[in-house]
């Protein structure tokens, strides 16, 4: 489980099935087999060197997420996972990416903060909501605004300082992770019988 507030930013070493990513701070505590996050997909880490480390990428990994897409030396957001005595700054974010969004502008505000807008696919519109939380490239971040399937979030500059934000083009994909506890009501409220609640008549 992680937090979406990205600890630092990576470079990818060697893309593809066996993704090498080169790092510093998250390496302090990584051990083989322990969970990270590389923007916002939870991989394991398969081997350790002095300057990064090692993950394995499945077949649907590489589908489903922008990982396929990685060339070398580009920048990746990695996280690691949440402890029990941490603060929970951003939002629960599983590492489960539901799929990817095409970014549609970057638009630099006043102060240095940006205004970015994806679109995202049509069957994971149901779970977005104004002021509610998403998972971009790993990024917890707040809905500013959801239309027609496009969805824009404010960017405050230690976000696009610290994180590959300021990396992204229009047309690129982003991986994308909706609110777990919207998905859970989605599929409670599916399965729930509504007629069984309604009034029933009164005999007479």
């Amino acid at each position: 489980m992680f937090t979406g507030i990205i600890e630092e930013t990576g470079k990818v070493e060697a893309p593809g099935a066996k993704l090498r990513i080169t790092c510093k701070k998250v390496l302090s505590d990584l051990t083989i087999g322990a969970s990270i996050s590389v923007n916002g997909v939870c991989l394991t880490a398969v081997d350790i060197h002095e300057e990064g480390f090692t993950a394995d990428l499945a077949p649907e990994t590489l589908d489903r997420s922008n990982l396929g897409d990685l060339k070398q030396n580009d920048e990746v957001n990695l996280e690691r996972p949440l402890t029990l005595n941490a603060r929970l700054s951003g939002h629960i974010v599983q590492g489960h990416v539901d799929g990817t969004a095409t970014l549609k502008s970057l638009v630099e505000l006043k102060d240095k903060n940006y205004e970015l807008t994806v679109e995202v696919p049509i069957d994971l519109d149901k779970f977005l909501v104004y002021k509610g939380s998403i998972a971009i490239d790993g990024i917890s971040l707040t809905i500013a605004s959801v239309l027609n399937g496009q969805v824009k979030v404010a960017i405050i500059p230690h976000t696009y300082e610290a994180t590959n934000i300021n990396k992204r083009k229009p047309g690129d994909r982003l991986n994308i992770e909706c609110d777990v506890l919207a998905k859970h009501v989605d599929k409670l409220l599916s399965n729930v019988d509504l007629t069984r609640h309604q009034p029933q008549p009164t005999a007479r």
